[in-house]
């Protein structure tokens, strides 16, 4: 019968067609459609322009005093957290815009290869999160880091892929840092505005149905499906991990 729940059924089971993503392999299941819009979406677009690092800094620093008060940990799927790793969400300013540095991982990297990232990686024994993220932005792009003024975490979060839990350290800098991309680690380094990220038709959202998969803390949906978030930039695809980051940034700071 047209119209009938069975037939929204037989739509939703029949193979959806979703951007290409580059070099990139996103290990899409067979059963994947299309999600809701960006958390952001009935702001008025004055509202996600205009985005400078006063905002930002506020609106982390009373976030990160949440999360003193009651720690969390999202979970991707993953029942237990693994080991303990941190990435740098470096933010800069100009023309009144507050810009975020993210690489893409080189090709001959095992894993993730050509993702787009945060500086980042495992801790060593005994290292704070904050520690880490400016060590591995120093090796993996050649941020000075004593220009980096720690502003507090995100929320930590655990990856679907590698079980790695992974705290974001948000630090601000006066100004446009100099980077080169360390080639053994990441072959492109670049910065994007969060005005850019939450503008109309960057952000997408996939609903995911993996048989077996021990189901997500949060986010489940009834049918079993989980959501992936996407940015799709001129030249680039994010998502994973860092798209999650990048959510909470944009919706801690615009307020939704």
């Amino acid at each position: 019968m047209p119209g009938s729940a069975d037939a929204a059924d037989s739509d939703r089971d029949a193979p959806e067609v979703f951007p290409p993503s580059g070099r990139q392999v996103i290990p899409r299941p067979a059963r994947a459609y299309a999600g809701v819009g960006a958390p952001w979406a009935t702001l008025e677009p004055t509202r996600r322009r205009g985005i400078g690092l006063t905002r930002v800094r506020t609106a982390v620093e009373a976030h990160h005093e949440g999360l003193l008060s009651a720690e969390r940990v999202t979970f991707d799927g993953f029942p237990d957290p693994g080991a303990p790793s941190a990435v740098l969400v470096a933010l800069f300013e100009r023309d009144g815009e507050a810009r975020v540095v993210l690489t893409r991982r080189a090709a001959h990297l095992r894993t993730h290869t050509g993702e787009v990232s945060f500086p980042g990686g495992r801790l060593d024994a005994d290292e704070t999160p904050e520690a880490g993220a400016l060590r591995e932005a120093a090796e993996e792009v050649g941020l000075d880091t004593a220009q980096v003024e720690v502003v507090g975490r995100l929320t930590p979060l655990v990856t679907f892929s590698s079980s790695a839990t992974i705290t974001p350290v948000v630090g601000t800098l006066s100004a446009a840092p100099h980077l080169v991309a360390n080639p053994h680690e990441v072959e492109h380094v670049f910065d994007v505005s969060l005005a850019e990220l939450a503008a109309d038709d960057v952000f997408r959202e996939e609903r995911w149905i993996v048989p077996g998969r021990p189901m997500p803390v949060v986010d489940a949906g009834e049918d079993g499906s989980f959501p992936v978030w996407f940015f799709e930039l001129p030249h680039d695809t994010v998502w994973g991990a860092t798209a999650r980051m990048l959510v909470e940034l944009l919706r801690i700071v615009l307020g939704v």
